[in-house]
């Protein structure tokens, strides 16, 4: 689930379905408000704040298909009937997706990152653990963690990260990447046999779980001197 409890509107005319949806969301750490048509659906816009939308394309007076519904704007298209565990998996999805693109719309152009006290530097290129020490990385290992924080809660396969740290024509394998990331989690996990901060997923690549954020860069001022000193 997303850190803050998301606020999700379902639109659903049949009743037994809203029901459904509401309750098992519900129990599953959503708030959840429903409404039974495009009206009851607008005002509650209004009245909320709604992260997410789940959308019965197939309201009384509609007929919209799997496409026209993705044209519109849909991030995503469930047909019924459908397991509620998969739409709970969607709904997750949608959130990661949607957080990270304002964690990138936030640290785009950023030259420090922090992550769970950690310290980033693009600048300077270097890593600061949470009691402000520098650990020592290597070129590769530089890039990879910055790959990772630029683009925190995706899954991003090998292929993208060989693309986006060394690309194709580095002479590069997949290989490469799982031992860079064996060695940076020597370093920034706690248990790097159980990491955390850098998940496998499974036939997947990995995901870097922490939440990132931009700082400022701290500026040192130094005294000037009295005169004839």
């Amino acid at each position: 689930m997303a850190q803050t409890t998301p606020n999700i509107l379902v639109v659903e005319d049949d009743r037994e379905t809203r029901t459904l949806i509401a309750k098992y969301l519900r129990t599953n750490s959503c708030h959840v408000t429903t409404a039974t048509d495009g009206r009851e659906m607008a005002r509650a816009m209004t009245d909320h704040r709604v992260d997410l939308l789940i959308l019965d394309v197939m309201l009384p007076g509609e007929d919209v298909d799997r496409i026209l519904g993705l044209e519109m704007g849909a991030d995503d298209y469930l047909a019924k009937p459908f397991n509620p565990r998969e739409l709970l998996a969607r709904i997750n999805a949608v959130l990661r997706r949607q957080a990270a693109a304002r964690t990138a719309s936030a640290t785009e152009g950023a030259t420090m990152l922090a992550f769970l006290g950690w310290r980033i530097d693009f600048r300077l290129r270097e890593l600061r653990n949470p009691d402000g020490a520098r650990v020592a990385m290597t070129s590769a290992e530089f890039d990879l963690l910055r790959t990772f924080c630029e683009r925190p809660g995706r899954v991003l396969s090998r292929d993208s990260l060989l693309d986006l740290t060394q690309g194709r024509n580095a002479g590069s394998f997949e290989r490469s990447i799982d031992v860079l990331v064996s060695r940076i989690r020597r370093k920034i996990e706690r248990d790097p046999q159980d990491a955390t901060m850098i998940k496998t997923v499974r036939s997947g690549g990995y995901m870097f779980t922490p939440r990132v954020e931009a700082i400022g860069e701290a500026i040192r001022v130094e005294p000037v001197p009295a005169a004839g000193n």
